[in-house]
């Protein structure tokens, strides 16, 4: 839950009941650009004569021979030209994707501060050019990272509530099956949690800004499932707002602690912990192991 609330690229969010939207690719990496095409070579000159028998003038002669690129010739777009355009979109998307896993391995190995673009580069096989056409700098890279450690976190969470049996289940069971499928979710990949809870810790005011956004997104989620629990009349009524902020912030020091060490932390107990520290934030009493781990 290291985040914030609602980025440019982070979709709406709905507390209460249950949703929250996690945000999406696009604005919360502020570092990618927008990089056009690359630039073709120039078509072959015209040689054909204007309708009055004339050769065309020059102007006119350039922009024939833009249509007629486009064309073929003949008016029509040429067969092939989406495929072209889907062979280079994808060309893009694969290099894109090998910057952020060569990346995440040397963010891993070598910590952020130790890594250089020149170094993400030469690991990804990629021009420094061609990086700067997908992240305006080292931070728009690991934000990048960071939200899809932080997405999955929250579409976990929201594949449980999307269950019918959601509706009516207690606030225990509620917590208990949100709590599991996050820990899942955000430890799939242990380097990539590393990331998310260390990594970005002082990396700069980019960064700050950007967790603080996502969890100013996971306060409002945490406080709607509150504000149902008071409703249930199953917690004690009254303003959540801060015990939210200080639970996550309880969170993400235990994530870390098991990025550090997972070996010494099953996931399992990881998820009974958080748990049980989200139940005491409500006021709820403890089930006992059975009903804190999911069992």
């Amino acid at each position: 839950m290291d985040t914030g609330g609602e980025s440019a690229d982070t979709p709406s969010a709905r507390t209460g009941t249950s949703r929250a939207g996690a945000p999406s690719e696009g604005a919360t990496r502020t570092g990618i650009s927008r990089a056009g095409t690359p630039r073709t070579g120039a078509a072959p000159a015209d040689t054909s004569t204007s309708s009055t028998g004339a050769p065309p003038a020059r102007g006119d002669r350039s922009a024939q021979t833009r249509r007629d690129g486009r064309t073929n010739g003949t008016g029509h777009q040429p067969p092939g030209g989406d495929h072209t355009a889907g062979m280079g979109q994808d060309r893009r998307a694969q290099r894109r994707q090998r910057l952020l896993t060569t990346a995440l391995g040397l963010f891993t190995t070598r910590g952020y501060t130790g890594t250089s673009i020149e170094r993400i580069c030469a690991g990804a096989h990629v021009s420094i050019r061609a990086f700067y056409e997908e992240f305006e700098s080292r931070e728009a890279v690991l934000i990048a990272l960071h939200n899809d450690v932080a997405r999955a976190g929250m579409e976990a969470a929201l594949t449980v509530l999307s269950d019918p049996a959601a509706e009516s289940a207690s606030t225990r069971e509620r917590i208990t099956a949100l709590t599991h499928a996050y820990v899942d979710a955000v430890t799939a990949d242990p380097a990539a949690t590393r990331i998310a809870f260390i990594e970005v810790v002082g990396a700069g005011q980019a960064l700050d800004d950007h967790r603080l956004l996502w969890r100013g997104l996971w306060a409002g989620f945490l406080t709607g499932e509150a504000e149902r629990a008071v409703g249930r009349g199953e917690a004690v009524p009254r303003d959540y707002t801060l015990a939210m902020v200080a639970l996550i912030g309880a969170v993400n020091e235990l994530m870390a602690h098991w990025a550090r060490d997972s070996g010494s932390l099953t996931r399992r107990r990881l998820a009974g912990e958080l748990v049980h520290h989200a139940l005491a934030t409500l006021g709820i009493p403890p089930g006992g192991p059975a009903a804190d781990e999911g069992e």
